[in-house]
């Protein structure tokens, strides 16, 4: 599986549709604010991306905004229709 370095922490590509992962582009986005999450979603609508972090369904922060099992509902209530999108784990 295809890894990336952000922020000094490594992350699995678990998906990214229409290869649109951008290690530059990702670098200038990701903040300290996804250091705690388990994993960060992107999607591209109009040409920018927009960033959501998730984590594991056993992690007690988890709700239903930012547990990993109701990602497919973001998707589809909260992105584009046919949008580019990535996701990315934290290997622990």
């Amino acid at each position: 599986m295809k890894k990336i370095e952000l922020l000094g922490m490594e992350y699995e590509i678990v998906s990214d549709d229409s290869k649109c992962v951008d290690k530059e582009l990702l670098t200038e986005k990701v903040t300290d604010y996804f250091k705690n999450y388990d994993y960060i979603f992107g999607d591209f609508s109009y040409d920018k991306v927009r960033l959501k972090g998730y984590y594991e369904s056993n992690n007690k922060k988890a709700t239903e905004i930012n547990d990993i099992k109701y990602l497919e509902k973001y998707k589809t209530e909260y992105c584009s229709y046919g949008a580019k999108t990535f996701l990315l784990k934290k290997v622990k």
